[in-house]
């Protein structure tokens, strides 16, 4: 059959995303992207070092992203980013800043980070307090709080795995667990860090339940990455992505006080920082005094349950 009058595929819009070596959710980032627009997907080389500050350095490195913004641009993406919390935060805000001008520099295409994009994503929804939820060990996620009290944003509550390996593996229901021990005191909004944390099907759940926006590493990725080339994100009543989301249930932050009996009594609280022990991990990722540990699930943790 002829189908020479079908003229050809329709012109794409391309995103380039800049990736650590182990990065495993590709099909994620593609769950917020519309039928139009492409990513397209190429990774930092491989070095043998677990998730750790030091490898947070060692990914970041400029001409390790000059190298791979050299690579994407022979397919002409309108925009890049780098898709990696703790490799964008790990300078400060300067050195994020630093890596995007890097990246410009090297492709001359409008760049991004991870982490830029949370600042901006925070800014959009007026949140300035925030609890936060990392899998990684204490020393990452004290320079992710680090990062955020620069940029203006004082985190009230954090939960963390203490994990060097694997995050990917991590179930929904872990996430929810930590995501419910961080959130006390008077939060505007909750932030999941890592891009190698599955958190798209859980969004919804928790914004209702905590009824609070809920960002994610990927999810605020892929919405400014989106938001630079004019096209918007997609997700299911995600607060960050739809008006209506944010005008419902998710625009009420957990700034009012709990009435005993009353909408929110029966959520599990915490302590300001909840930590749950992962598998053994140096000693930079033991738990914090007093918090019993949670062991790490197994490597094949069977079927998710429903979100």
């Amino acid at each position: 059959m002829d189908v020479s009058f079908l003229g050809g595929p329709q012109p794409q819009l391309g995103v380039g995303v800049v990736a650590p070596f182990d990065f495993a959710l590709d099909r994620e980032l593609w769950r917020w992207v519309p039928d139009d627009v492409s990513l397209h997907l190429t990774r930092t080389p491989f070095v043998p070092v677990e998730v750790s500050l030091d490898l947070a350095r060692l990914v970041s490195e400029h001409e390790t992203l000059d190298a791979a913004v050299q690579a994407l641009c022979a397919v002409s993406p309108q925009v890049i980013c780098y898709a990696c919390t703790s490799g964008s935060f790990v300078g400060g805000v300067a050195g994020e800043r630093a890596m995007c001008a890097a990246m410009v520099q090297a492709g001359e295409v409008p760049s991004l980070t991870t982490s830029g994009a949370l600042i901006e994503a925070l800014r959009e929804i007026g949140a300035r307090r925030i609890a936060v939820v990392t899998p990684y060990t204490k020393s990452v996620t004290d320079s992710l709080e680090d990062y955020l009290g620069e940029a203006g944003i004082t985190v009230t509550g954090r939960a963390y795995l203490g994990l060097t390996r694997h995050i990917w593996k991590v179930p929904y229901r872990d996430v929810v667990d930590m995501a419910r021990a961080a959130v006390i005191g008077a939060a505007d909004a909750l932030f999941i860090s890592c891009t190698n944390l599955p958190t798209y099907d859980v969004i919804p759940q928790l914004e209702a339940e905590l009824r609070m926006p809920v960002l994610s590493a990927n999810q605020v990725t892929m919405w400014a990455a989106l938001r630079a080339i004019g096209v918007p994100a997609v997700g299911p009543y995600q607060a960050l992505l739809d008006p209506v989301a944010r005008r419902g249930p998710a625009a009420m932050t957990g700034s009012e006080p709990v009435v005993p009996g009353g909408p929110g009594a029966d959520v599990p609280r915490a302590t300001p920082e909840a930590a749950f022990a992962g598998p053994p991990a140096p000693p930079e990722g033991d738990p914090v005094d007093g918090v019993d540990p949670k062991p790490y699930p197994p490597e094949d943790p069977g079927p998710l349950p429903p979100v």
